[in-house]
């Protein structure tokens, strides 16, 4: 039987099941649940490379940061090593999870995680209107402060104190693609662009260097799903199915979207949320556009039955 390769993409907040239970046990417990249903698609046959998100990692990784400076004069960590942080811790979950569940059901696959650096362009806009807030509420005075001593973009969130804001660039080059190339053709499960990638950009002679910015891990899961030719892109998300109208009387369920439906749902902008579904939406675009040829979108405990097309939402090129 020919091995069928998949990308999964895996939310950060699916690590978070209750938001009163956030310990890193908590997290590994959710890690464990996720990887029972990935290990469904290898034990189906699939190869698999898993990218996952690190949102609220990242967050709680700076809040202890900015206490730790604060109150015991710590140095802070830099938003890429907290992105470099949080693959480790994450992937270690997910990797030592799917290896302990591959083990339970007698299948011998190694799983590793690859910190990934991925480049961006220096000249992307993004980086002259940034967006994404990050870190702790701060007052004026304290944000003010940052903004002069450290070059901090600051805004003010809706009365409730100042943030840290960042931009949210496109990812262009995955810098460690040979490497999980390698990986996946030796049979590995490899856990890859944690966080859609610690973010770099060219440091002008030939190399990379960190930059503070935060890109969107299902467009660096696309981007991934393109460069090893994936034959399936997988959105893991809080939803079994995508709907148009979501919330509305009339909204409706879709089992399938060509990739011409999906632009113009999108293009409507009335649809999908832009922080949620809306990038979702664009990142299968993307893969598909790239000579994708199948995205699937579904939550964690439906990924079994939706690749045996009882549920989830296939978007396929026409």
């Amino acid at each position: 039987m020919t091995k069928r390769l998949a990308v999964v993409a895996v939310g950060g907040n699916s690590l978070i099941l209750d938001p009163k239970r956030v310990t890193v046990e908590d997290q590994y417990l959710a890690a464990a649940e996720t990887a029972k249903h990935i290990a469904d698609m290898i034990e189906a046959g699939w190869d698999v490379a898993i990218g996952h998100g690190n949102g609220p990692q990242v967050g709680f990784l700076l809040r202890r940061s900015e206490i730790a400076h604060k109150y015991e004069g710590m140095h802070e960590v830099p938003l890429d090593t907290c992105g470099a942080n949080t693959q480790g811790s994450i992937g270690y979950w997910i990797q030592q999870a799917l290896q302990n569940e591959l083990v339970r059901r007698g299948i011998k696959k190694p799983v590793a995680t690859v910190v990934t650096q991925v480049k961006v362009d220096v000249n992307d806009t993004a980086f002259q209107h940034p967006t994404k807030p990050i870190g702790g509420f701060m007052d004026e005075a304290e944000a003010k402060k940052r903004e002069a001593e450290l070059g901090w973009n600051i805004v003010e969130d809706s009365g409730r104190g100042w943030r840290r804001v960042v931009a949210s660039p496109i990812p262009v080059e995955v810098v460690e693609i040979e490497a999980v190339r390698a990986l996946i053709a030796a049979g590995v499960v490899v856990v890859t662009v944690g966080g859609g990638g610690i973010p770099v950009i060219d440091n002008g002679a030939g190399g990379c260097e960190g930059v503070a910015a935060v890109i969107d891990k299902d467009y660096a899961s696309s981007l991934l799903s393109t460069l090893i030719n994936a034959d399936l892109f997988v959105i893991s998300t809080a939803v079994e199915k995508i709907a148009i109208n979501f919330g509305k009387p009339d909204q409706k369920w879709l089992d399938r979207m060509t990739l011409a439906e999906a632009k113009a749902y999108l293009a409507e902008g009335v649809h999908f949320a832009k922080g949620s579904m809306a990038p979702k939406i664009q990142a299968i675009i993307n893969f598909l556009e790239a000579g994708g040829k199948e995205a699937l979108v579904t939550n964690p405990e439906n990924i079994g039955r939706a690749l045996r097309g009882e549920t989830g939402t296939r978007i396929v090129r026409e």
